[in-house]
């Protein structure tokens, strides 16, 4: 057999490692690789290199992927030439190489790009791949905890200047629509309001909620630790949009609610208010032992269904174990906080502000 690997949309930490793994374990078992540069536009473009074990030798935890990325590449919808569906020429330059089927690792567009392609015949298994945490079956994505790790750390970092200033820090976070980061990081870095899209907030409560604290400063208190998901939203308001690149398959950029919601909160507060946005830090650096760890585990089974000719299927993690989940059930769905979601009882039992 002779495998193809690709790592779509955004860069994040633990690509390297899944490509590390799939490659190894397909070689161990007599396989060719090929890898595919800048996830689909290499196959638009007929741009794929062999894999061996040298060229995977030291990358486990190194940041972004050697085979590089794009977030724009749609065989479908070839920007580059005017939207046109250019997926026969993909499916010929794989036939071209003698791919008898490709790994590609990446998130919802990657996904939804991969499920077409099976369609039209490319054999496709998919590996989950997104900071946001964000894709559907799949308790985990790799790189979510390496960015959960960056915004932890920023928020204790800035806990130290909140405190000692008497200041509010607000500290806005990536995920798209689903606010996993800004929860788990905000749990993890003690913030005292946390804001994610799936519960519109109220810009007086949340007020109130820093004023409450700034009358309890002779209490230890006085500073408050805002975490804001980019996607958040005031109630009967819509999400903050940064800009709109019409050549992506996903248009809208979403950003800026930090600002948005310091220069609201600003005039209603004694304290100080500061904006920090984390922006693409969360995205870079090596993975954490966690996102190695899962990252080799779906780059292992992948590779494994590869062997077994089971293509058109997602690996994923629920309940610890790694699963095969139909990859049209994933295309094109997006994960989201439930309302009843233990994570959340957790932080209202603790007394942070949900807003």
């Amino acid at each position: 057999m002779h495998i193809g690997i690709l790592t779509g949309g955004g860069d994040c930490p633990g690509l390297n490692a899944v490509i590390r793994a799939a490659t190894l374990s397909l070689l161990g078992a007599g396989m060719q690789v090929s890898g595919i540069e800048r996830g689909f536009l290499g196959l638009m473009r007929n741009r794929l290199r062999p894999l061996d074990a040298a060229a995977v030798e030291g990358i486990l935890d190194a940041g972004g992927t050697i085979l590089g990325t794009h977030n724009k590449a749609d065989p479908f919808h070839d920007f580059g030439r005017g939207g046109a569906d250019i997926s026969a020429e993909v499916l010929a330059c794989a036939r071209g190489h003698g791919l008898d089927g490709v790994l590609a690792i990446g998130g919802d567009g990657t996904m939804a790009i991969a499920a077409g392609l099976q369609k039209l015949g490319l054999p496709v298994i998919g590996v989950p791949k997104t900071i946001d945490n964000d894709l559907p079956l799949t308790e985990r994505t790799f790189g979510f905890d390496s960015a959960v790790a960056v915004v932890s750390e920023a928020l204790g970092r800035l806990r130290t200047t909140a405190r000692s200033h008497g200041r509010v820090m607000i500290v806005e976070t990536m995920g798209r629509y689903a606010g996993w980061i800004a929860l788990e990081g905000g749990l993890a870095g003690g913030a005292e309001v946390i804001l994610v899209p799936e519960l519109p907030f109220d810009m007086e409560v949340v007020a109130a909620f820093c004023r409450g604290r700034e009358l309890a400063a002779d209490e230890g208190a006085g500073h408050t630790l805002i975490c804001i998901a980019e996607g958040a939203a005031p109630r009967g308001g819509g999400m903050t949009v940064a800009r709109v690149e019409h050549d992506s398959p996903d248009p809208l950029r979403l950003g800026g609610v930090g600002e948005v919601l310091r220069a609201q909160l600003q005039p209603r507060l004694a304290s100080e208010v500061r904006c920090t946005l984390l922006g693409h830090v969360q995205r870079g650096g090596a993975p954490t032992a966690y996102d190695r760890v899962l990252a080799t585990r779906f780059g292992h089974a992948a590779a494994q269904l590869a062997l077994q000719r089971q293509f058109g299927v997602m690996v994923a993690l629920q309940a610890d174990a790694v699963v095969a989940v139909p990859l049209d059930a994933v295309a094109g769905g997006n994960r989201r906080i439930e309302a009843g979601h233990p994570l959340l009882q957790v932080a209202r039992g603790l007394g942070i502000c949900m807003g």
